[in-house]
């Protein structure tokens, strides 16, 4: 694993100036007043030890980062609002086989050879899939076909697969990872790795950190314990992927160019959305996941994965539909967890975890607030999204009006909220248009075809 931090104005001196600004009669206290104040480090220790760490969030690391795998980018990195990342993307961005994270611990052939395996499976689908993808897409968008083939495939890649990014958080987050990596139910081990990386680096961009890594480095944190089982007994859920409960208030709040504008004006000026929200139970596979955790303001429990495992997978409608694909497909889900098994026995859960491939379906609960679903909302129905991420809000959106709630219908892709407030181009995506005037069908009559 490799981790770069990009140069920042030292962060003590930032952060002590912050807290003396507060008391300070005379105007700021620039970064440079306290570089040599005597009482620097004594403030930066008090302030934080009395948790007042707003401070410590003035400043910002950007890192670069890769050879990470992407379950621990999951489980750390994107499992909380505190972050902005850009990421190589699985859909678009065709994988490579030297891509990947082998645990420690694990015998490495036997990784390699199951990796291998993987990604020959990948291949192979992706050529089985092209002729399908080519009938289904536009025929301006036909140049995309592989990637839309490349998009399917990436379900049998496993958790092991690593990735590169720009990843952005400030500097109590970055004590966070520090201290949560012990914590981590899969990937301890890589977490720990990331997690020492990143106190060295700390203490090298600034030496006055050393005793809040420290700190970091000796707590003690718990990772929660959430009995799903229970939970979905006292909501009724039986063999639903998605169910909605708990609903607040409602939906009924004014969807004008605050929520049209790609500026999403309504993330600054906070109506009456907010103050109403609702539950959601969904089971949903980790790749569908690693783009719903982007929705910073869709909070959710994502349990440890041991607590809730079945050998249960999902499978995209266009695989389903290609008796060659689902072949291909089935076995090599199966191939997945028989060795991740095999490995459980070995390495424990956590260090096999890297086996799961994309396919494995977890289960979470989310809470939203209308105000920010309605951003999510317009982000999954659009056609371009992923396409289990669009049948998981379509879902919700379908049973919020079920249920009467006022303004569901509201709750739209961007090109019919875009309509309705006579915004153009009606499509905000411009050589990416879906080919489909999604605006002029009813919500009813919503049909992806990939």
């Amino acid at each position: 694993m490799q981790v770069e931090f990009l140069e920042v104005d030292t962060p003590s001196n930032v952060a002590v100036s912050a807290a003396r600004t507060c008391y300070f009669p005379n105007g700021i206290v620039t970064p440079d007043a306290s570089a040599s104040w005597s009482r620097k480090d004594d403030l930066l220790q008090g302030i934080f030890k009395g948790g007042h760490h707003t401070t410590l969030m003035h400043t910002h690391v950007t890192m670069l980062i890769s050879g990470m795998s992407r379950h621990l980018i999951w489980r750390l990195l994107h499992a909380h609002p505190y972050y902005n990342s850009e990421q190589v993307s699985q859909r678009y961005a065709k994988m490579k086989i030297e891509n990947f994270v082998y645990p420690a611990a694990g015998e490495r052939s036997d990784w390699e050879a199951y990796y291998q395996h993987c990604f020959d499976d990948y291949e192979q689908l992706i050529e089985v899939l092209l002729p399908d993808v080519e009938a289904v897409v536009p025929k301006f968008r036909r140049k995309d076909s592989r990637k839309k083939a490349q998009e399917m495939a990436r379900y049998v890649l496993p958790g092991g697969m690593s990735a590169y990014l720009y990843h952005t958080v400030n500097i109590i987050t970055l004590l966070r990872y520090i201290a949560v990596a012990k914590a981590m139910p899969e990937c301890r081990a890589e977490a720990e790795e990331f997690a020492a990386i990143i106190a060295e680096a700390l203490v090298k961009m600034d030496a006055s950190l050393a005793p809040l890594v420290e700190h970091a480095r000796e707590a003690a944190p718990v990772f929660p314990d959430f009995d799903m089982a229970a939970h979905k007994a006292k909501i009724g859920v039986t063999n639903e992927a998605v169910k909605v409960y708990d609903i607040v208030g409602d939906a009924a709040f004014d969807v004008n160019e605050n929520y049209a504008d790609v500026l999403r004006f309504s993330q600054m000026l906070p109506d009456s959305g907010v103050l109403g929200g609702f539950s959601t139970y969904t089971r949903l596979s980790l790749s569908a996941d690693a783009q719903n955790q982007r929705h910073r303001r869709s909070p959710a429990v994502r349990p440890a994965l041991e607590s809730i495992y079945a050998r249960n997978a999902y499978t995209p409608p266009i695989i389903a539909k290609n008796p060659e694909a689902l072949a291909i497909y089935e076995r090599a889900i199966a191939r997945s967890y028989d060795f991740f098994e095999a490995q459980r026995e070995l390495l424990g859960f956590g260090e096999a975890a890297y086996a799961l491939s994309n396919a494995h379906e977890i289960e979470l609960v989310e809470r939203d607030e209308f105000t920010s679903f309605h951003h999510k909302a317009q982000m999954r129905l659009c056609y371009n999204a992923q396409e289990e991420i669009f049948d998981i809000v379509y879902g919700q959106v379908k049973q919020l009006r079920a249920m009467g709630v006022p303004g569901a219908e509201e709750l739209l892709p961007p090109c019919a909220t875009r309509f309705a407030m006579k915004i153009r181009p009606t499509c905000p995506e411009g050589d990416h248009f879906c080919g489909i005037k999604v605006w002029k069908l009813e919500f009813e009559d919503y049909k992806r075809e990939i």
